[in-house]
């Protein structure tokens, strides 16, 4: 099961509209109302977490709530602009021509829900709830997000800006394919999107 790009990114056989890399901002200008004295913009936010420069491909997918832990590939379009799967049903992957975990944007990370074996490495990712946590590895560091939400769509109305639209921030999308089955077409058709901030 393929998704057209022009529609978006998904699993077995869904495709991948390309991610988009967002801009970058910081500001400000704090004054004290006595001294009339002027904070440095540069002022550490304690309630914000400090951002890290990371280096190398994303390796590894561990999402305690939903039992995965897997090995990440790299994930291309192929030829037809689709976005070729994981090779195996118990590995999930990551869009490697899109934005890596950790860095600004939202990163692309896609699995199998099921086989004709049974369940892939996907299949519980609609257990996920706000507040789960998502940790990918990365080099040496462990990169880890918090879920914010879910939504299903329908492949033929997949909201492409919606999911890979700019972010100010580091953002992660864990797709996979899900809802009522088509036979005839043998594919699902409906893609869950689970959606998660860093921090």
């Amino acid at each position: 099961m393929r998704h057209l790009l022009s529609a978006a990114v998904v699993l077995l056989t869904v495709s991948l509209a390309g991610a988009a890399s967002p801009p970058r901002t910081e500001p400000v200008a704090v004054r004290e109302a006595a001294a009339a004295v002027v904070v440095p913009g540069k002022w550490p936010d304690p309630f914000r977490e400090s951002e890290r420069t990371l280096s190398g491909p994303p390796t590894r997918l561990r999402v305690p709530a939903a039992g995965i832990d897997t090995a990440l590939e790299r994930l291309h379009l192929g030829a037809d602009g689709e976005l070729v799967p994981p090779t195996g049903n118990d590995r999930a992957g990551w869009y490697a021509d899109g934005t890596a975990p950790g860095d600004v944007g939202p990163a692309v990370l896609a699995g199998h829900v099921d086989s004709r074996r049974g369940p892939a490495v996907f299949f519980r990712l609609k257990e996920l709830r706000p507040g789960d946590t998502v940790e990918v590895t990365r080099g040496d560091e462990q990169v880890r997000f918090t879920v914010t939400g879910s939504a299903w769509y329908p492949k033929s109305r997949f909201p492409a800006a919606r999911v890979y639209g700019p972010t100010p921030d580091r953002q992660l999308r864990l797709i996979t394919c899900g809802g009522s089955f088509d036979r005839g077409a043998r594919s699902y058709r409906e893609n869950l999107v689970v959606y998660a901030v860093a921090g």
